[in-house]
Formats: C-alpha cells, structure tokens, sequence
C-alpha cells in the first residue's frame, strides 16, 4: 500500500524505550495536525541499555513515520541525553550509540522539516507506559500497533 499522502503541517511523535527484567521496549505516539492518536509498541528481542533503548524507540518512530508518509515532524521525548547528542549538544560514548547517532541523522534527511524536543517525564507519560507494558502477558489492545524485532 503506498504511504498516505498529508499535509505539511507537523505531526507530533512521543518516544520512549524501557528496559526492563524481561527485555526492552519501545513506546511511540504519533499525533496528527488533526489531533487523531496512533499508538504503537516493539518489543525488542536483543541486548540492551537503557540509552540504546530510548535511541531505538526514537529511530522506530522516525522509520514508521517514513512509512506513513510524514514529512514534517515534531519529536519529544524524556532522554536528556538522546536529544542532545542528536542535537549535537552532547558526545556520544560508545561506538554503539555512534551507530545509532548516524542512523537518526541518516532518516532525518527524509524529512522536509524534523524537530526533537526534550520534554518532561510526566508529559511523556503516554509512550512510556506502551514503553513499558510490551511484555506483560495482557492482549495488546485493538488500538495500539505492536510489533516485535529480533
């Protein structure tokens, strides 16, 4: 199905990755200029940290909204320490958060306009909590897009 073309106005994105004792995961809400939600979770089968975590949640966002065919896009999410280094405010420190780093940079140019923003904790409360139920035992509710990566 080809991407459903939309306006150049901004959609918003929520990200958050969470790792837990049962694994990693990834929450993302999608905002429309319409105010209509999509909801979406990945579990993520493979090693993690906390950080590569909340890289993966963002560059999970960035690749659906390539797919649904965003242009513009306002991403917020609570790590301090993603937003910055992709902001280039920050270094990154080890070599696997430089290849995440690239990847972002990379998807970013299929954008006509991308912002990312950190917001607080408690606004991000949304992505979070999709963050954090991808691996509990419960049906995924018939709203939310859920996926798994290996």
């Amino acid at each position: 199905m080809p991407p459903v073309i939309i306006d150049q106005e901004y959609w918003t994105m929520y990200f958050d990755g969470s790792l837990m004792k049962k694994g990693a995961g990834v929450g993302l809400v999608f905002v429309s200029p319409l105010g209509v939600c999509m909801r979406y979770m990945v579990r993520l089968h493979f090693p993690f940290s906390n950080y590569l975590a909340e890289y993966d949640a963002l560059i999970n966002g960035l690749c659906i909204a390539i797919e649904l065919g965003i242009r513009c896009l306002d991403v917020r999410g609570d790590s301090q320490l993603v937003v910055d280094q992709v902001m280039k405010e920050s270094s990154y420190h080890d070599v696997k958060m430089a290849t995440y780093y690239r990847e972002v940079h990379q998807l970013e140019e299929k954008f006509d306009g991308l912002k990312l923003n950190h917001i607080l904790r408690r606004l991000n409360e949304a992505a979070n909590a999709l963050a954090k139920v991808v691996f509990d035992r419960e049906p995924v509710p018939t709203s939310v897009f859920a996926s798994d990566q290996h």
